[in-house]
């Protein structure tokens, strides 16, 4: 019923972003912008959009320096690191697939998210 209001999309498709209790403050569904624009706040869902692309590159740049002082000083430097996942080579493809490494149902039962940086 009213799929043409609803860009044809299927039921699924529309309630991916529906917001969900007791996630990791990490989950895009928590983007402030995602969440104004979708209570048709568009205005402030643009300012709150660049707000959270400037953070990104300051954080990009942050590391970036961090690599570069390191290198100087010849230390190794990791770099950013998923929380939930690792980077892995597929033994039969021998493609890079990132695979679960535990932690988040373990996270989300005890509602402690210390671990998450502050992304929003």
């Amino acid at each position: 019923d009213n799929a043409e209001n609803m860009y044809f999309f299927s039921e699924l498709a529309l309630t991916l972003n529906e917001p969900e209790e007791r996630v990791a403050p990490t989950d895009s569904r928590l983007r402030p912008d995602q969440r104004l624009m979708e209570s048709g706040r568009w205005d402030e869902a643009n300012v709150e959009k660049q707000r959270l692309e400037e953070k990104q590159r300051a954080v990009r740049r942050r590391r970036e320096a961090e690599a570069v002082e390191a290198l100087e000083e010849g230390k190794d430097y990791e770099g950013y690191l998923p929380l939930w996942f690792e980077r892995k080579v597929d033994a039969v493809t021998g493609e890079l697939i990132c695979v679960y490494k535990g932690g988040y149902w373990e996270a989300k039962d005890k509602q402690d998210w210390s671990v998450c940086p502050d992304i929003f």
